[in-house]
């Protein structure tokens, strides 16, 4: 199963996130969350937690937008839980001293290399994550780093609505071409 952790705010209906639960909605399933405007690290892993535990881990995608990144990687650094893959695209830098501060719990952000396959997504113009950054996040969590040129922080807005080479990367993490 494809678990998509959305960032803040959630994903519209022209996130990519939303098309491919639409379109797909027996691959999908969303992490929903209490508060949307105001994450909170350890009510978001919290979250996320409770509900994987309705799936079998050695099948779990997980696959975060923004904040969702952050969620991910402090969920499994708290919970030292194995899953099949993760897609990482445009994490957030928690770190970064002007990181919002309604955004709270997810600094540190763990560095620590992840023990399942990983595909970190940046751009090079991200407002939310400087490209050098992501670099080093990918580097860190020993993921594979795809590189989008000027793909703003690669949501409806940027033009990544139905994000067909996003697809191709949940499939290259899961092993099967599963969507044509």
């Amino acid at each position: 199963m494809n678990i998509n952790i959305p960032g803040l705010r959630n994903s519209g209906p022209d996130h990519w996130q939303s098309i491919w639960e639409a379109n797909y909605p027996d691959q999908f399933y969303r992490i929903e969350q209490a508060n949307w405007q105001q994450p909170d690290c350890q009510q978001w892993t919290t979250q996320l937690e409770k509900e994987l535990k309705n799936f079998n881990l050695e099948d779990v995608i997980l696959i975060g937008h923004s904040v969702g990144c952050a969620t991910i990687v402090n969920w499994h650094h708290r919970f030292s839980k194995r899953i099949k893959g993760a897609l990482l695209v445009a994490p957030s830098d928690v770190d970064d001293p002007n990181y919002p501060k309604y955004i709270t719990g997810f600094s540190p952000l763990p560095l620590q290399k992840l023990p399942f396959p990983s595909i970190v997504v940046a751009s090079t113009n991200d407002h939310v994550v400087a490209y050098e950054r992501a670099k080093y996040f990918a580097a860190c969590w020993g993921s594979e780093l795809v590189t989008l040129q000027n793909a703003g922080h690669i949501e409806a807005k940027s033009g990544y609505g139905n994000w067909q080479a996003g697809l191709g990367l949940v499939s290259k993490l899961s092993g099967e071409t599963i969507f044509a």
